[in-house]
């Protein structure tokens, strides 16, 4: 017998409820009750624009219609009638709909429908956004004179699953953008098909990633004056003024083993004595990330001086072989080229620290500079007496601080965890482990919610055996701001700075501690003496500048230091989010979408709403006012 079949050119309609499954696992009588009026409305429309339902599978239409004007106008008008329905309900009770339009041939057989028109409609559905409507290029140059299709938006010629043809494809909405909201959707529909998509459960992983960053690299490692502007960031300007107070850099002291791999050690005596030297509060001390642009370097003292602007430069090297360490250093004034003083040291390695200490107060002698009894105290105590657990500190501090990743964390987690197991009172190795800990809620590597509390565990633990280590309190008071208390993260953040007065990164913390707490001119206040004191400031320390010149109202000023903190990190995604919403406030929507475009690159399932629930303002109305829709504009869908 043989099985009758229709063929027909026609055009087809594909409909589908956004997130129906989901919803119907959660409250099926809900979704019953809501199918109803979706099915009412759907053949409603249908049939006001000559179409016929040529089948209904569960919450999905499939319709042909004589043309596809007639097709196009139904999609608009079903749209039309949900964001009527939508606009007075609950999220729970709302109907949005993704639609395909494809106009070619379908065959009809005993009931049912095949063909490359089926097909493609349906391929098109799935590749709409909420509330939009996709069509194939064939029904676009059939529509596009003879109606208003609103925002029409291309997405290439995306790979379409088992269609052989590639072909343009256009997302209509039914309005122009309005507002950041709206902005993100359009960007989000031309992006969406270009990237790898994320899972929207990771949505807000990547925002707190972008907001806590900046805070991880506070601990591995200026500005507002028109001699050290913000637009001058890669290298720190010519001829910097003085310090009013004695200031030295420690340059990175020469590794002078014939073992490469006792870097670690020379670096690590390098890092120790400029903090040794930062703990007092009559020296001007240059950060260390700064000093290290000079590693393996051959450089003069006066040119050291000219572009960090600092008198006096101290400089060494060290030979460490089997239970013996050599040690030179020698200072010099760098204006003048002058040596003010030498020294060789041959110890046994278990004297390391007095060795250490030594050095110091023959800088500060030879600067004739007064330490206070409570610095001396800070600057002579020894942090261990176990020198393998001060050797795995040394190795953990290495891993820790030449590079954010999951690698090289999980490395100095080891090291700074065997250095505590050697020596269970150690301090330093507590916060530092502590840090390791921080990177990883952060960088969101662990899907574990005890994460950061275990790191606040671990700085507390350090504070209790050494209340004066400054980092420590500046690693608790990043924890406080992200569990938004406010004051106690001002307290430790103040403490931070006040036990080491030149402490680029307590100052970089308090500044954003400031910023969230709505103090905007304070942290502007404290990221000057920061990026004076590490001159070769890496690029977040922009995008806290950029946040306080935003809440100040000073928004050339916020724009300005965002786009130059960009020239240096095109993938800081904070930043990115921060300029667009900047952007969009000020009706610049040409360049808010360019930013949208970036941040849609870097998370392809942004979030207004995830941000404004991320950031840990005292005072919500910054982030409101920031993430607030157009009026009358569309809302972003969250499915």
């Amino acid at each position: 017998m043989t099985t009758a079949e229709t063929r027909k050119l026609a055009a087809i309609m594909f409909t589908d409820i956004v997130g129906f499954s989901r919803q119907m696992g959660e409250d099926e009588a809900r979704m019953l009750r809501l199918l109803d009026v979706h099915n009412q409305t759907i053949q409603q429309a249908v049939a006001a624009h000559h179409g016929t339902v040529i089948k209904i599978v569960g919450d999905a239409f499939l319709v042909d219609f004589p043309s596809v004007v007639h097709a196009v106008q139904c999609a608009q008008e079903v749209h039309t009638q949900f964001h009527s329905h939508n606009a007075d309900k609950e999220p729970t009770e709302q109907i949005h709909l993704r639609i395909g339009i494809h106009s070619g041939d379908i065959v009809q057989r005993d009931g049912d429908v095949f063909g490359d028109g089926v097909n493609i409609a349906a391929r098109l559905q799935a590749l709409a956004e909420p509330d939009s409507i996709c069509i194939s290029d064939m029904v676009y140059r059939d529509v596009a004179k003879k109606l208003d299709l609103g925002t029409v938006v291309s997405l290439g010629q995306p790979k379409l699953k088992n269609i052989a043809e590639r072909f343009t494809v256009y997302a209509l909405l039914p309005k122009s953008p309005k507002g950041i909201r709206q902005t993100i959707r359009i960007q989000h529909l031309k992006l969406s098909r270009r990237v790898r998509p994320v899972h929207r459960a990771a949505v807000a992983g990547l925002l707190l990633i972008a907001a806590t960053v900046v805070a991880v690299r506070y601990f591995s490692f200026p500005l507002l004056s028109p001699q050290h502007s913000v637009l001058s960031p890669q290298a720190a300007p010519a001829a910097l003024p003085l310090p009013d107070k004695p200031s030295i850099v420690v340059l990175p002291f020469v590794n002078m083993s014939n073992d490469p791999e006792q870097e670690y050690f020379s670096d690590g005596i390098t890092e120790d004595i400029t903090a040794d030297l930062s703990k007092i509060s009559s020296l001007f001390v240059i950060a260390r990330n700064s000093a290290f642009t000079y590693k393996g370097k051959a450089v003069k003292v006066q040119d050291v001086s000219r572009e960090i602007g600092v008198r006096y430069v101290l400089e060494g090297s060290v030979r460490k072989a089997d239970n013996q360490v050599r040690i030179t250093a020698q200072l010099i004034d760098a204006t003048t080229g002058e040596h003010l003083w030498s020294e060789r040291y041959d110890r046994p390695l278990k004297d390391i620290f007095a060795l250490q200490d030594e050095i110091v107060q023959q800088v500060a002698v030879n600067l004739q500079v007064e330490i206070w009894k409570a610095e001396l105290e800070r600057v002579k105590r020894i942090p261990t007496e176990n020198l393998n657990a001060y050797d795995a500190c040394l190795r953990g501090w290495e891993y820790s601080l030449h590079g954010t990743t999951k690698e090289t964390q999980t490395q100095a987690r080891q090291m700074f965890e065997r250095a505590i197991e050697l020596d269970p009172q150690y301090a330093i190795a507590y916060q530092a482990l502590g840090f390791t800990y921080f990177a990883e809620w952060a960088f969101q590597w662990s899907q574990n919610p005890h994460t950061l509390e275990r790191a606040f565990a671990l700085a507390q633990k350090a504070i209790t055996l050494d209340e004066s280590l400054s980092r420590a309190h500046a690693l608790r008071g990043s924890i406080y701001l992200w569990r938004k208390q406010h004051e106690q993260a001002l307290a430790e953040g103040e403490l931070a700075v006040a036990l080491d007065p030149n402490s680029d990164s307590g100052y970089v913390a308090l500044g954003d501690i400031l910023n969230f707490s709505g103090r905007p001119a304070e942290a502007l206040g404290a990221m000057e003496k920061a990026m004076r004191l590490n001159p070769r400031y890496p690029p977040f320390y922009l995008r806290i500048v950029g946040t306080a010149y935003y809440l100040l109202g000073r928004y050339e000023e916020a724009i300005d230091a965002y786009k130059t903190a960009l020239t240096r990190n095109p993938n800081w995604l904070l930043t990115r989010i921060n300029l667009a919403l900047l952007y969009s406030e000020q009706g610049r929507e040409r360049e808010a979408g360019a930013e949208v475009t970036e941040v849609l690159r870097l998370s392809p399932n942004f979030s207004l709403e995830g941000v404004r629930q991320t950031w840990p303002y005292k005072d919500p109305a910054p982030g409101a006012r920031a993430c607030r829709p157009a009026q009358g504009g569309a809302q972003m869908n969250e499915e």
